[in-house]
């Protein structure tokens, strides 16, 4: 059973990549949709939110989708929808934004279904191999948004139109998700029964989720994570130029430094799991992170600022895959806990740029900053909800699971 295991950690890496892949071609060429479609500053961002919009639609709903059709066939379907929407958009740049909005829609409407189905399954294998991986499929997605970009970076240098190319990136990840699954752990490998259940109980519905105290503080704490995440991809070029002075290319430079070092704590960080406990890795990162906020924001230099903008990357690097880890601890109700988290943990993504801007004009994005502090703050105190929960699983393989020390 252990080629299944390795077949099935393959498989799902594969589809985090083509994942991000998909999401970053079409973000890459954002630049010529804004000059093609004449828009301004305003009427683009209203565009892009449509992507918000759809993925905040379909994530609260996502459990019940996961939980009545499966996995595989969720992922397969939904990144298919969202391989439409790019194809929409990329049509539609030769119509009007109309069209390109209908596009943005639905890659976010599917989008929001394809992460809680495939962080499901990433946490099925995480279970069955016995060890703390989660942060690695999210490595790949990272890998995948890294390699969108280059490819995008590509297409504008050799000026090849966006109608072209994202409907070519649109086959590619539609075709590359369904054979990618066919290698997913199988149907009984996933199934959990429980023997004492009332035959004539009602099945718990996956909405049930948004009721425990337990997932909701796993929530919040995701939702400091995935805001410190955000906030960092967002801000930090700005924050280094208005605050520091810094060249547009070093504000690009803190950017970079930004996203290795958060990728490389993805990749690394499950040693620190495995050998410390979720808890203890998670607070120690909040506080790394929390670190590295202040220091950016009040070092004397652009020297220190970059110093700390590392030890922020890798410090919230664990906290939203982690996230993922805990809230779906017992399998029987994975689906549902997932979505609630993580549609809880994508507020902070929808809402963090705002309001870092929003207090920016006030005070400046370097100390806007704070309000990243302040969460994390908060994070570290709620870190102690992704303690494991002990539940017995059927194993492919015997093995001891994740490591619960905290």
């Amino acid at each position: 059973m252990v080629r299944v295991l390795v077949k099935a950690t393959r498989a799902v890496s594969v589809v985090f990549i083509l994942c991000g892949l998909g999401i970053a071609s079409l973000l890459s060429r954002i630049p010529q949709f804004r000059d093609e479609l004449d828009l301004s500053p305003g009427p683009l961002g209203r565009l892009l939110l449509m992507i918000a919009i759809g993925s905040l639609i379909s994530l609260p709903l996502s459990g019940t989708v996961v939980h009545r059709f499966g996995v595989t066939r969720t992922i397969v379907v939904t990144a298919i929808i969202c391989q439409i929407g790019v194809a929409v958009a990329a049509i539609g740049v030769l119509v009007n934004v109309y069209v390109v909005g209908a596009g943005f829609l639905l890659l976010g409407f599917g989008n929001g279904f394809w992460d809680v189905a495939q962080n499901v399954e990433a946490a099925a294998v995480e279970q069955q191999l016995g060890r703390s991986i989660m942060s690695r499929f999210h490595a790949g997605f990272s890998v995948g948004t890294v390699v969108g970009a280059l490819v995008g970076a590509a297409m504008n240098a050799l000026d090849v139109p966006i109608t072209p190319h994202l409907l070519v990136m649109a086959v590619i990840v539609g075709v590359g998700v369904p054979w990618a699954t066919r290698d997913f752990l199988p149907t009984d490998a996933t199934a959990h029964h429980d023997p004492n259940a009332d035959p004539n109980a009602a099945p718990r519905h996956p909405l049930a989720a948004w009721k425990e105290k337990r997932t909701l503080l796993i929530g919040l704490f995701v939702l400091t994570m995935a805001f410190t995440e955000g906030t960092g991809n967002d801000w930090l070029g700005v924050a280094t130029i208005d605050g520091y002075g810094a060249s547009d290319f070093l504000g690009s430079m803190a950017y970079v430094l930004f996203v290795v070092a958060m990728t490389a704590g993805r990749w690394f960080g499950p040693q620190a799991l495995d050998r410390f406990g979720r808890v203890r890795t998670l607070r120690a990162g909040a506080a790394m992170s929390l670190v590295g906020v202040l220091v950016v924001i009040f070092g004397p230099s652009l020297g220190t600022a970059m110093a700390g903008t590392v030890l922020w990357g890798l410090g919230c690097a664990l906290g939203f895959p982690t996230g993922m880890s805990a809230a779906a601890d017992d399998p029987k109700f994975a689906a549902g806990r997932v979505s609630a988290v993580a549609t809880i943990g994508y507020m902070a993504f929808l809402a963090g740029p705002a309001l870092v801007g929003l207090l920016g004009d006030h005070v400046g994005v370097l100390r806007a900053l704070t309000l990243t502090a302040a969460l994390l703050a908060v994070g570290l105190v709620v870190a102690g909800a992704t303690a494991p929960l002990e539940v017995e699983t059927d194993s492919l393989e015997p093995s001891p699971g994740p490591s619960s020390a905290h």
